[in-house]
């Protein structure tokens, strides 16, 4: 019970940074694009990370960089495709569509009907948060539904191949690999469509901040908190990411809550209840 208790505590932990570090990173996609701004958080990650992690290449089998190459794979499209969906998409609808991936993951290992109800509570709560239902939904982009939807499959990429890469490296250094081997794919990238913007002190700065708050530190918390809880308990607790980025919106930006976000935050709390509530009755 301890440990599934320390790893959903890692989970909130890492959800409160990436919505800190999404604050900056809404400031930066105007300025270098949405692949300029994956190339920096990703490069940057990898900067910052090196000295912590101090990787090597030998002592690992062929079946280890297969695991991070699916993590490679997962990160640089999970970040990628998510950008370009919120240059068509309002943020509430992209995040209610990308967290399909994880709620269909969750969805995908239950075992009672307890998950069950706890997978539906968080479906809900996620759409009354994020105000997808006040959204005109015959004006969406199809286009960004899709990338969105995709972004989603790649999230629960991410979470199936990072807990892989956390049970078979020791500590972070699978996860620098992977974001090493994104970034070497995004720089050119973000280069190519940014230009010179993309080496600009201002936006080095910024990038740097996101790079820390939305990469190198959630990853890291994430990577640890797999090793202690599976990947449908971490379906479900992400569903908690829209609720803090609506609490985080009034804090600290002055955006009001409406009744429906507040019974939708309601709705994802209850649904972390049952399923921790779910992991003491098997300890």
């Amino acid at each position: 019970m301890v440990a599934f208790v320390r790893g959903a505590i890692l989970v909130f932990m890492a959800i409160l940074s990436v919505q800190f570090g999404g604050a900056f990173a809404a400031t930066l996609i105007p300025r270098v694009g949405a692949l300029g701004t994956v190339a920096l958080r990703m490069s940057l990650a990898a900067i910052v990370l090196a000295p912590i992690v101090r990787p090597r290449i030998k002592g690992h089998t062929r079946a280890d960089w297969r695991r991070v190459l699916a993590l490679t794979i997962a990160l640089a499209g999970m970040n990628t495709v998510f950008y370009f969906s919120l240059e068509r998409l309002p943020l509430g609808v992209a995040v209610t569509v990308e967290f399909l991936g994880p709620l269909g993951m969750a969805a995908f290992g239950s075992r009672s009907l307890r998950d069950w109800l706890a997978i539906a509570l968080a479906g809900c709560g996620v759409v009354e948060v994020s105000g997808a239902l006040t959204t005109d939904w015959s004006q969406l982009d199809v286009v960004g539904l899709v990338l969105a939807l995709v972004a989603g499959v790649f999230w629960a990429l991410y979470a199936t191949s990072a807990q892989l890469v956390g049970m078979t490296w020791p500590k972070l250094e699978g996860l620098w690999w992977a974001i090493l081997f994104s970034s070497i794919v995004l720089v050119p990238s973000g280069l190519v469509t940014a230009g010179i913007h993309l080496v600009a002190p201002r936006n080095l700065f910024t990038g740097a901040v996101v790079a820390v708050m939305s990469s190198a530190l959630p990853y890291s918390l994430e990577m640890y908190a797999l090793r202690h809880i599976d990947t449908m308990v971490y379906g479900v607790l992400t569903g908690v990411e829209p609720a803090v980025a609506a609490t985080a919106g009034f804090l600290i930006l002055g955006q009001n809550l409406t009744v429906p976000q507040m019974i939708g935050m309601t709705f994802v709390v209850a649904a972390a209840w049952l399923v921790m509530a779910r992991n003491r009755q098997q300890e």
